[in-house]
This record gives C-alpha cells, sequence and structure tokens, in this order.
C-alpha cells in the first residue's frame, strides 16, 4: 500500500515475515504463489465414440482436420478466386493459404490461417447466404479450433 492506495499486488509480498525468535525467519511462499486445489472435477480420458464424456476436447483422436479444412476450403475458392468477389485481403489470404500448404507442417498452419480468418469467412459466407459453407465453417470451429 502506498499512500492510502491498495494496490491489487499488496496480498502479494515476496517478503518473508519477521518471526519473533533468535531462528532466521522460514522461507514461505506468498498467497500468489501457493499452491491451490483444482475447482474442477478431473475426468477420465475419452473413448471414441463414448456418450459418458460430453466434454470437449478431451481428444483429437477421429477428428479428420484434412477433411474438415477442405469442405471449408472448397466453399471458400469459388468465391476468393472469383475476380467480381475478391479483393487485396482475399488475394494475401491465398498467398498466405499457398505458403501453409508448402510449408514442412501444412496441417497446423492451414488451420491457423484458417483459425485466424473465420470472422471474414463467415462474412462471406453470409453474404452469399451460403448455409452449407457455414455449417463446414461451424463442424471445422467445433471440432478442430
Amino acid at each position: 500500500m502506498q499512500g492510502g492506495v491498495v494496490s491489487r499486488f499488496d496480498h502479494c509480498s515476496h517478503e518473508a515475515p519477521m518471526a519473533p525468535s533468535s531462528h532466521p525467519p522460514k522461507p514461505t511462499l506468498p498467497l500468489c504463489m501457493k499452491e491451490r486445489p483444482m475447482l474442477s472435477t478431473p475426468v477420465r480420458p475419452a473413448e471414441d465414440n463414448d456418450p459418458a464424456v460430453p466434454e470437449r476436447y478431451i481428444s483429437f483422436r477421429g477428428i479428420d482436420f484434412d477433411g474438415n479444412m477442405k469442405a471449408v476450403l472448397d466453399h471458400l475458392r469459388p468465391y476468393i478466386d472469383d475476380p467480381a468477389n475478391s479483393n487485396l485481403f482475399w488475394e494475401r489470404f491465398k498467398k498466405r493459404l499457398a505458403d501453409a500448404e508448402s510449408s514442412e507442417t501444412p496441417v497446423a498452419d492451414k488451420l491457423l490461417l484458417l483459425h485466424s480468418h473465420v470472422y471474414y469467412m463467415v462474412e462471406l459466407f453470409e453474404d452469399h447466404d451460403d448455409d452449407t459453407a457455414l455449417a463446414a465453417l461451424k463442424k471445422l470451429e467445433e471440432e478442430c479450433f
């Protein structure tokens, strides 16, 4: 606390309190560094197609990343390859997509590129009333992002 103002870090002093004894004080961890109990119950590992485990992201086993990305890109390409719909943004996107596809980690790089452009793809698909593309994008988001 400085000048009557309480800092949110005041509870997190890293100085050990002085003990009223002749022995040196025992080092103590500040409250902010003490281990706290888990707030949620751990879940058991999921089996593929296990209806007893409703949590998402337990396992990525069985998810077709390439197929999900291909479905979205198959819908996206006709729009961004059409000069009537394309612009500098989508031209840059196509260059970055080509770079991702030729990288050493194409799945991860394409996935990151698609993930970072979701809102733009949603807008494009909505502008063209493409519900099938929106469904493919939603599946990609829910299963892969």
